[in-house]
């Protein structure tokens, strides 16, 4: 988490213990930990109910989701004979644009 090494935990303690003293350092110690502590437990509620709350987005949209899927599917399925239609299509004019090419070359050649 912090970028801490044991030579600036030693010059802390060494600064902590000059400015509040032998006596009052393990209060602060105390004080300290039971800030952290509380701190972690307040995040991790607000963790869990962004959780809880993303969730609750989540599911109606993927409801919404199979939804549309159902109606593009319902779409699709009846326009799917026009796709190869069109195929179809291209393949005879090319083979018709074949034809005329070599109907042109065998004229050119008489």
């Amino acid at each position: 988490m912090f970028d801490i090494g044991m030579q600036e935990l030693i010059l802390i303690f060494i600064v902590a213990l000059l400015v509040f003293g032998p006596k009052r350092l393990p209060e602060l110690g105390r004080t300290i930990g039971k800030g952290m502590a509380e701190l972690k437990k307040a995040m991790y509620g607000i963790k869990e109910q962004m959780d809880s709350e993303l969730h609750d987005i989540k599911e109606p949209m993927s409801s919404v989701k199979e939804q549309i899927d159902s109606e593009l599917r319902d779409i699709k399925e009846p326009l799917s004979h026009l796709d190869v239609t069109g195929k179809t299509e291209k393949k005879a004019t090319t083979a018709n644009e074949t034809t005329t090419a070599k109907d042109s070359k065998e004229k050119g050649a008489e």
